[in-house]
């Protein structure tokens, strides 16, 4: 997910800002070494695990692994209002990708569901001022950073060529910025709307100071945004896993993705790759059943 300079620039110097607190990650500066060791899965997952718990992940129904839940990033989203001591609305960063603007009021809790919408309104004159224009987006963030673990959501994504994604950002060790992109789906774009993104950024380390990314898609063999579907994320050390249903779609070498990030919601306007969204589209909207941590076994 390519964040525009601008975002960028602030981005880095918000993580300046806030002081070293991770010695240990900051000591242990990524290597020059890209990823090298890349699968990814070319034909339709087959067999899926069946669900006996959700104490576990879909892929590990018996937790071979000796996964443990982690609270802080576990949400069920029962009730009516989000939890505010596990999520902060919008992004501190950043305002959304123009011409889209965050709004708060996009990110709702209804029906036991997380819904991030996607609107056709008019926006403030500050707003436009600044370059958003006629359209809002939603985003909402975890209080806390995390990092090795697996992550887990059920979700279906919205209906229109405005972007659904899961994702992680912003670590607090200066000098660092990278990503993590569990999906960016685009489910009415057109030519996307089978294909499931993922995708890996670095945009700064105290050993480089240039963007790239290694990225991959496994096409699904139905429209991504018809149904509600399992989708998690294997971080480990040593590779980060992808998976749908259960069923490892990708796996990346970890070069570089150590340190704690927070982990995002949000849709956004992408009209250099989805296009814009048809505005009888609108409202659109992104739902989320439920999200899922676990930290590995001696790890919590």
């Amino acid at each position: 997910m390519f964040r525009n300079l601008i975002s960028i620039q602030t981005s880095l110097l918000l993580l300046t800002l806030a002081g070293a607190d991770n010695p240990a990650a900051a000591a242990d500066a990524a290597p020059q070494k890209r990823p090298t060791v890349i699968w990814d899965r070319t034909e339709p997952l087959g067999e899926t695990p069946r669900h006996l718990t959700d104490a576990f992940p879909l892929s590990d129904q018996e937790n071979k692994l000796g996964w443990t839940k982690f609270e802080p990033m576990s949400d069920e989203f029962e009730g009516k209002e989000l939890d505010r001591d596990k999520w902060r609305l919008g992004m501190y960063w950043w305002k959304g990708r123009q011409p889209a603007l965050f709004s708060d009021k996009n990110v709702t809790v209804s029906d036991g569901r997380l819904h991030l919408t996607m609107r056709k309104e008019k926006l403030p004159e500050e707003a436009e001022k600044a370059g958003y224009k006629d359209y809002t987006s939603a985003a909402l963030h975890s209080r806390i950073r995390s990092s090795y673990g697996y992550y887990e959501v059920k979700a279906r994504p919205m209906n229109s060529a405005g972007s659904s994604a899961f994702w992680f950002q912003v670590e607090d060790v200066p000098g660092w910025l990278t990503e993590i992109d569990v999906f960016e789906i685009g489910g009415k774009a057109k030519g996307y709307e089978r294909k499931y993104n993922m995708n890996v950024h670095v945009f700064r380390t105290p050993a480089e100071n240039e963007h790239w990314s290694t990225g991959g898609v496994w096409l699904a063999p139905w429209p991504l945004a018809d149904n509600f579907h399992v989708y998690g994320l294997d971080w480990g050390k040593d590779s980060i896993k992808y998976y749908v249903d259960g069923v490892m779609v990708r796996s990346v070498e970890n070069t570089h993705w150590h340190q704690p990030l927070f982990l995002i919601f949000d849709s956004e306007t992408m009209p250099d790759w989805f296009g814009m969204p048809d505005d009888k589209d609108l409202p659109s909207t992104f739902s989320i059943e439920y999200v899922r941590a676990w930290k590995p076994s001696g790890n919590p």
